[in-house]
């Protein structure tokens, strides 16, 4: 079973790998804020964009 990355591994991710937040969100067609929210812990990714977003950066399981 794959362990869900937390918000500060993600962003260790990102910068390793010299993606902004806004780069990020471009690429997948998301919402910057919404990323910046799911990093920030402000959004959980319970529902529809932020679900989507927290899938794809990996903080938790899901289906898309």
């Amino acid at each position: 079973m794959r362990r869900n990355k937390t918000p500060a591994d993600v962003k260790k991710e990102l910068s390793r790998k010299g993606v902004s937040v806004a780069g990020w969100a471009r690429k997948h067609s998301v919402p910057q804020q919404t990323v910046r929210d799911l990093l920030s812990g402000k959004a959980k990714g319970h529902r529809g964009i932020a679900h989507r977003a927290a899938v794809l950066l990996g903080i938790k399981d899901g289906e898309l």
